[in-house]
């Protein structure tokens, strides 16, 4: 079986008006996302979200934040504007061609949704399943793995001029109340 090739940026410019097409409010989460660690995904049909720790799967573990965050506060603690990922579906579906021998991003939500800055401001609380989140300030520019994954086009086009206020590559939030999220679940705007 042959490995498809990476996106192109013509082929991310053209899908470009779609990606802005997504739902503004009320997006089904159509994927849940636990990284229990580096590399590993899986994908249950709940989380639990919380403040203190991040996100904990049904048993109760915790994903890699608390103890391995790529992101930390002055005190040298995990900087909770990271504790939560939300990647917009259709441009997932743009850039990750090999799920056999790819990774999945990791995101902790995958959602039919606008995630730009003029629909959903910094600071806009999102409501997931019962826990309520608060959209960060950090931007997520796509980190060097995805762009190995998916094509250094990907990656480039999330940072290209004009495109930081899309967020393209979602929001990153921080848990502002406790609470569980299920696959179905709406994402929708508190």
């Amino acid at each position: 079986m042959s490995v498809p090739a990476p996106v192109t940026r013509a082929e991310l410019d053209a899908a470009l008006p779609h990606v802005l097409a997504a739902p503004k409010d009320r997006a089904e989460i159509l994927q849940l996302c636990f990284r229990p660690g580096y590399g590993k995904r899986l994908h249950p049909p709940m989380l639990r979200l919380t403040q203190a720790r991040g996100l904990l799967d049904a048993d109760g573990s915790s994903e890699r934040w608390p103890v391995a965050p790529w992101m930390r506060l002055e005190d040298g603690s995990p900087d909770p504007r990271i504790q939560v990922s939300i990647l917009p579906i259709r441009v997932m579906d743009l850039v990750w061609r090999d799920r056999v021998g790819t990774p999945h991003p990791g995101d902790t939500m995958i959602a039919d949704l606008d995630t730009s800055e003029a629909n959903i401001p910094t600071g806009s609380l999102l409501r997931a399943g019962t826990a309520v989140l608060r959209v960060s300030d950090v931007f997520n520019d796509a980190c060097v793995k995805w762009k190995v994954r998916y094509g250094t086009e990907a990656k480039d086009w999330i940072t290209a001029p004009g495109h930081p206020p899309l967020r393209l590559r979602g929001l990153l939030c921080e848990v502002v109340t406790d609470g569980e999220v299920r696959q179905g679940d709406l994402l929708e705007k508190a």
